[in-house]
């Protein structure tokens, strides 16, 4: 008979981490570097040395807990993040890193020796909430990312990632960083409605789309809600709002996903003509030319469009990351376990991004993925049923139990 993991002892840590940072509806603030980071941060510490891990930081604040095995070899990396969204919910990412906690606990259960070590790690700053781009700790270690790069970004307050880091404690030594991964895999709910709505058990997680982050900047002039004429307004707002349909259209049309999530404006009252508006923009798809090419068309109609209000546009890339294919043994590993359990599958990919795409970079890498009820993250009623917990953190366990009692590598 299979080993099985403890459901109730995983859903018990859950159910505590989702106490810190609890807002109404269920849900969770926990923003990276803030009080309640630390507070999870010094929660998660304490059950890694109940678990008798090794622990350790390093200096972008990534959390280890080291389980050695028999032999000196690379080790089997698990783990996610504990950051959410400012109004987030209590499993994306959590549930990677209990579920890998719980992977360890399982293992002492019962007593089993691994020839190679495992270590779960806790990643800073995944979401990108508080410190844009996401993924920094983790594009931090594969090298996409230089650490004074990531010192220096600030919060939307001013305040920089290094001294934040600094003052919740968990400013580490960069000799801590792990090197020499023999491979990474990563628990994570669907965030989408594709595993429900197909009633599937698990996810088998081919790759990651590629995505780019703008922001568009639109200059007009402000001047006095009564006073001015409608046709000698350079209203930024109403012209934004154009562009932000054009976009919609083009997305459509072509079959990528678009988003403006975030849009600030001045002077912002009620009573002023706005003379200036920022937006994000944020383009994903699975075919990266196909990704640019459509990005060139929005960024052709937005310069088009503020032409003819005469008004000015500047247009900056953010961030931007390739599609990423993940190993191909991993993603047949985890699913000839999953069918083994009886459990349904379905090969995706994903739409969003998560560390394991940096860490497919540095390591051979796989992502197994459990439903999301009505395809709802990023929000307070983010829900995953314990049925699907259990089952997705049995194929983790068992997937890692498999890798780290045999001496082979993957290619």
């Amino acid at each position: 008979m299979k080993k099985q993991i403890n459901i109730e002892r995983l859903k018990n840590t859950i159910n505590k981490s989702a106490e810190i940072g609890k807002i109404p509806g269920n849900g969770l603030r926990r923003l990276a570097l803030t009080d309640e980071d630390k507070a999870m941060r010094d929660l998660f510490l304490s059950w890694m040395q109940e678990a008798n891990l090794e622990t350790r930081i390093d200096d972008l604040g990534n959390m280890y807990g080291r389980r050695e095995g028999k032999e000196d070899l690379s080790p089997i990396v698990i783990g996610s993040h504990l950051d959410t969204q400012p109004n987030g919910g209590r499993f994306d990412g959590i549930l990677g890193v209990l579920s890998a906690l719980e992977v360890i606990q399982t293992l002492n259960d019962y007593n089993v020796e691994t020839l190679r070590p495992i270590e779960i790690i806790n990643f800073t700053n995944e979401e990108g909430a508080r410190f844009e781009p996401p993924m920094i700790a983790s594009g931090g270690l594969s090298g996409n990312f230089e650490k004074e790069y990531i010192y220096n970004l600030t919060d939307q307050e001013g305040n920089r990632f290094e001294d934040e880091l600094t003052r919740i404690g968990y400013k580490g030594k960069m000799k801590n960083r792990i090197q020499n991964i023999h491979s990474y895999l990563e628990l994570h709910i669907e965030q989408g409605p594709i595993l429900e709505n197909e009633a599937m058990d698990i996810g088998i997680v081919e790759g990651i789309q590629g995505m780019e982050w703008m922001e568009v900047k639109v200059k007009g002039e402000s001047s006095h809600a009564g006073s001015t004429p409608m046709h000698l307004r350079k209203d930024a707002l109403t012209v934004s709002a154009k562009m932000i349909n054009i976009i919609e259209d083009l997305a459509i049309e072509h079959g990528v996903v678009a988003t403006v999530g975030r849009l600030s404006l001045e002077p912002n009252a009620t009573n002023s003509v706005p003379g200036e508006v920022i937006f994000s923009l944020d383009v994903r798809h699975f075919e990266d030319n196909k990704r640019k090419n459509v990005i060139n068309k929005m960024k052709q109609k937005i310069v088009e469009i503020a032409s003819y209000y005469k008004l000015e546009v500047e247009i900056q890339c953010l961030w931007e990351v390739p599609a990423v294919e993940f190993n191909s043994n991993i993603i047949n590993l985890i699913e000839e376990t999953a069918k083994s359990n009886d459990y349904s599958i379905q090969r995706l990919p994903s739409g969003a991004g998560h560390d394991a795409k940096y860490m497919q970079d540095i390591a051979p890498s796989g992502m197994i993925f459990v439903p999301s009820v009505d395809g709802k993250s990023h929000i307070e009623s983010e829900l995953t049923l314990d049925k699907d917990i259990e089952q997705g953190a049995n194929v983790l366990y068992q997937v890692t139990e498999y890798l780290a009692r045999f001496e082979y590598s993957i290619q």
